[in-house]
């Protein structure tokens, strides 16, 4: 089996992925936009052969690359990236290339834009948030007079809260139009709630061979534009009104063979046409895995290996790996050089040891969204949660 794995240098823990599929026989040839000199010695090993382009977003020299390895190896049997940003262009190269495992181009359309997904959500009898397309200013104050303030408005096709904005009246309405990108926006109705994701694993029939749950903060929108810290955790149990409609999105999304990584809000307060506090709506699909180190904080919480159960499905399309039932939550905490801290670097490793199953400096590209340090820590109970996320961030 020939496996081209789109940037398997970013995020830096995505060597795993091909390692797990080389030791699965899986010959695995990477493009990537980093020199291989430079890649991680991990991922050097686990790789057959690396083809290194000076941008990944020029089309054609990523087409020649897939080229040279389809003429060197042969059939190329699998292609993906696991990335968000690069999801239109593999599907783009799948078909150009008749790969046909993963998702087609002519079918991206209803995971990249918002605006699709609502159509797949009400087939699987998931409620979401009334969605307006932005045309003019008039159609968007008849929304508004329907829905109420404060709306968000985001492109209809985006990673994460780049260039999102809540809109709490008219003067901010009527100042977004005045500067409004020339790129397709939508506006929804605001919804009070916090952020859970349905993570898991695919096989070819749209069934989770892994299931997990991540408790998000509200608005990630927030902490980049007022620089928070950013905190979340991976809980040791998926609740079974999430699951079931984790479960019947794949169905209707016809997911299939993927990672993925299924937003919701979870209500603190009640909608009258969504539902009473604590019920699920959907909030966007991202047919990846979770961002930052989420795979790995999977890992602990269950533990378990989902690059091994990934790479199971790709080749058998079964999980292989046993569950070992062991559960608990595992937490991100995070701090940024601009803020001084109640307690130190050292206090923090010395207070929870081997609690902490790692500690690093975020790479630049991912400060923004995720904070300068972090902490990442095992915790037994949701009260060990909250304490690890005070202690880490705790202000001077």
């Amino acid at each position: 089996m020939n496996f081209i794995f789109i940037s398997p240098q970013f995020p830096a823990h995505y060597w795993k992925f091909c390692d797990r599929l080389k030791k699965n026989g899986v010959t695995v040839l990477g493009i990537g936009d980093t020199p291989f000199a430079e890649l991680h010695e991990e991922l050097k090993a686990a790789l057959a052969e690396y083809y290194f382009i000076s941008d990944l977003s020029n089309y054609d020299e990523v087409f020649r690359a897939v080229a040279f390895f389809s003429f060197k190896y042969g059939k190329i049997d699998w292609l993906e990236s696991n990335n968000e940003f690069w999801i239109e262009q593999d599907a783009r190269l799948r078909t150009d290339f008749h790969i046909t495992t993963g998702e087609q181009f002519e079918n991206v359309s209803r995971i990249k834009h918002k605006s699709e997904m609502k159509k797949y959500y009400a087939l699987a009898q998931i409620p979401t948030a009334r969605l307006h397309k932005v045309t003019t200013l008039d159609a968007a104050e008849n929304f508004i007079a329907e829905v109420g303030y404060p709306v968000i408005v985001k492109p209809d096709v985006g990673v994460g809260a780049n260039d999102t904005y809540k809109l709490e009246d008219a003067a901010q309405l009527e100042n977004f139009f005045a500067t409004l990108p020339e790129i397709p926006y939508v506006m929804e109705e605001f919804i009070t709630g916090n952020i859970r994701s349905y993570d898991a694993i695919v096989d070819s029939n749209s069934e989770p061979l892994f299931e997990s749950m991540s408790a998000w903060p509200p608005s990630a929108m927030d902490i980049v534009l007022q620089n928070l810290e950013l905190s979340y955790y991976t809980i040791d149990h998926v609740p079974d009104a999430l699951r079931k409609y984790g479960r019947a999105a794949l169905k209707a999304f016809g997911v299939k063979n993927r990672f993925v990584h299924l937003e919701f809000f979870q209500l603190t307060k009640r909608h009258e046409t969504l539902g009473e506090v604590g019920d699920f709506v959907a909030l966007e699909v991202n047919m990846r895995p979770a961002g930052g180190y989420t795979t790995e904080m999977m890992n602990v919480a269950y533990s378990t290996d989902v690059y091994q159960i990934w790479a199971d499905m790709i080749t058998t399309d079964k999980r292989q790996l046993p569950d070992s039932g062991e559960r608990c939550y595992c937490v991100f905490s995070s701090r940024r050089d601009l803020h001084s801290y109640a307690h130190s670097h050292e206090e923090i490793l010395q207070r929870y040891g081997d609690r902490i199953i790692m500690c690093e400096r975020m790479p630049e590209i991912m400060a923004p969204s995720m904070g300068n340090q972090m902490y990442t820590a095992r915790a037994a109970t949701f009260e060990a949660v909250q304490e690890f996320i005070s202690f880490v961030q705790q202000r001077q």
